[in-house]
């Protein structure tokens, strides 16, 4: 039997689940794997059947190598995460060598979504679901009024890149800290407002910053699938529930929400909705147009997501499907020995 090439450029390690996943998928379809990353030794590499170092460029370089490597190995199907929206922009060079994206094709909407602030007016807009209270700055004047106006109104503040992705750059404002008690404890992501303004005052502007109202309640992923064209077929909402557990619910409101978002955006295949609760409304945090950091932990509702958007890239039909709520969830770490010549130079 003929396999179907898939592609992984630079993920996330847990994108080694996902390889894990599509190879063992339900209908016993046969895969062979490909992937790139800077890093030779990231652990996503170590899930793929043939592995490459990628080049540190950006740009046009960087789709260039991509397409190139897609022509190489005869690829049908490209996963990116790496540089995205570049790739959604040139979808046309990958299709030309005969590989498929599985990619957002509606280039105004995915730049809509790195940027979270634009992307908030979008959904205020719309109505669809109730996004926190907050202010784009870009200077230290800005950030102080941000934050006076904020916390006069009641809230204790946050801020984030309006471009970061993860948890990168996200701080909460805390002006009860204690610097040297920090010292004999964990890392933490708090600083006051002092510390902040003293550094956004450094220097006259800085790349745009959301300073946000910070939610108080329970933090949700909703992992989503959907086809090509961006229906709905199955949402998964992750409660973090502690440390490393996880709750897979039935939240009507969340699920809601999901329906909304894909009716409203139609982003295609895998995409994830970050919420968090103030009180009893949740508010939207971000989406990300693609399988999020904690997807192997939904794929125990019995959907298996990362191969489910394969098939649907590849122009299979996806009948029904109907996830198990109520689990509790979390995962533990695997020791592995690495394969030191998984990566090799071409």
């Amino acid at each position: 039997m003929t396999k179907t090439r898939i592609y992984f450029n630079r993920w996330f390690s847990v994108a080694y689940h996902y390889m894990n996943m599509i190879r063992n998928n339900e209908d016993g379809m046969q895969f062979e794997i490909y992937g790139t990353h800077s890093d030779p030794n990231n652990m996503a590499l170590q899930a793929c059947d043939h592995a490459e170092l990628e080049p540190k460029v950006t740009g046009k370089e960087y789709i260039d190598f991509c397409v190139d490597f897609c022509r190489r190995h005869q690829i049908d199907l490209f996963i990116p995460r790496l540089h995205m929206l570049d790739i959604s922009r040139n979808i046309h060079l990958f299709e030309e060598v005969g590989t498929k994206v599985l990619v957002c094709r509606d280039t105004d909407l995915m730049e809509k979504l790195m940027e979270k602030d634009h992307f908030y007016e979008s959904v205020r807009e719309l109505g669809i679901m109730s996004i926190p209270d907050y202010f784009t700055v870009s200077n230290a004047s800005q950030f102080k009024h941000a934050y006076e106006a904020l916390t006069n109104a009641g809230h204790e503040v946050c801020f984030k890149p309006c471009n970061g992705e993860g948890g990168m750059g996200f701080r909460v404002i805390d002006n009860s800290r204690n610097p040297l008690e920090e010292l004999s404890g964990h890392t933490q992501n708090r600083i006051s407002f002092e510390d902040a303004f003293r550094a956004f005052s450094s220097v006259e502007s800085f790349p745009n910053l959301m300073v946000m109202e910070r939610l108080q309640g329970y933090e949700y992923s909703i992992d989503c699938l959907a086809d090509s064209e961006g229906k709905l077929l199955a949402a998964v909402p992750r409660r973090k529930a502690g440390g490393r557990l996880r709750k897979l619910e039935e939240n009507a409101d969340l699920l809601n929400i999901a329906s909304e978002v894909a009716s409203a955006y139609r982003i295609p295949y895998n995409f994830n909705i970050q919420m968090k609760y103030q009180n009893d409304t949740p508010k939207l945090l971000e989406i990300n147009p693609r399988m999020s950091g904690g997807l192997h932990v939904s794929c125990l509702s019995g959907i298996n997501f990362p191969y489910l958007a394969v098939k649907l890239a590849l122009g299979y039909e996806v009948g029904p499907l109907h996830p198990q709520y109520g689990i509790l969830g979390s995962h533990v770490e695997q020791p592995l020995i690495m394969d030191e010549q998984k990566v090799r130079n071409h």
